[in-house]
């Protein structure tokens, strides 16, 4: 690749952290560079999990004020995010690029509406009888989790909207914190993902490493943002994100 290529993967890296470090859809910035520059769609996809890794560490830095309530949380859904991020990781590397170009948007915008329904369905699950904390939270948490989970290894893009959405329906806890918590699953789902990709996929090394160090900047900036932002206006920010990234892979 040239100096120019790889210097606009920088920034592209740099603003896909800072996404990621809001709330979630970095790989909306990351992928659409990566083709861009003439990598093609299944190649970008890996390359971009593989590149924009270190945003969320560097968002899960951001949050570790309020991660620190939230260890138990954790704890309960890690193991959950790792199982499926090793079963969707291993579903793409059998997905034909043709099939992957298809769903993707699809997935995104389920996502979306996924969380644009969830002050909603929160209030339904409360007026259904089922208590915070009950079997039925807790069996709808895990395998939303886990779906999401499957997902953000397939494609990471809306992994973040998706698990925001997950979370707020089902867990009591001020948005702020459920961002945390997403934030640390996102970087569980695309660990696991890195590590398959970098043995078993077509990454292209030279943009990845470009990627890398930038977007490690841009999810520490994007977590201490996101954590100052007023709740209506996460939201937005959240939906805005969501709906480009699939009118962008609409249009692609």
């Amino acid at each position: 690749m040239s100096p120019g290529e790889l210097t606009f993967l920088a920034v592209a890296g740099f603003g896909a952290g800072l996404v990621n470090g809001v709330a979630g859809g970095g790989s909306m910035v990351s992928f659409p560079a990566l083709l861009a520059v003439g990598v093609p769609s299944l190649a970008a996809n890996v390359t971009s999990t593989v590149g924009i890794w270190p945003g969320y560490l560097g968002g899960a830095a951001g949050f570790r004020d309020r991660l620190a309530t939230q260890r138990d949380r954790l704890r309960e859904l890690a193991p959950i995010s790792l199982a499926g991020a090793l079963v969707g990781s291993g579903l793409l590397l059998i997905t034909s690029e043709g099939a992957f170009d298809a769903l993707a948007p699809w997935l995104v915008l389920a996502a979306c509406g996924l969380f644009a329904a969830q002050p909603f369905l929160a209030r339904r699950l409360a007026d259904s009888g089922a208590a915070p904390g009950s079997r039925g939270h807790r069996v709808l948490r895990d395998g939303g989790v886990f779906l999401a989970s499957i997902y953000g290894a397939y494609f990471g893009a809306g992994l973040g909207v998706l698990l925001l959405a997950v979370l707020g329906i089902t867990v009591v806890a001020l948005l702020n914190d459920i961002n945390a918590v997403r934030t640390v699953l996102s970087l569980l789902v695309n660990s696991i993902a890195m590590v398959v990709f970098a043995v078993a996929a077509p990454v292209v090394w030279s943009a990845a490493l470009t990627m890398a160090a930038a977007s490690l900047v841009g999810g520490y900036v994007g977590a201490r943002t996101a954590s100052r932002m007023p709740v209506p206006l996460f939201r937005g920010v959240v939906l805005v994100l969501g709906a480009a990234a699939a009118i962008g892979l609409f249009l692609k």
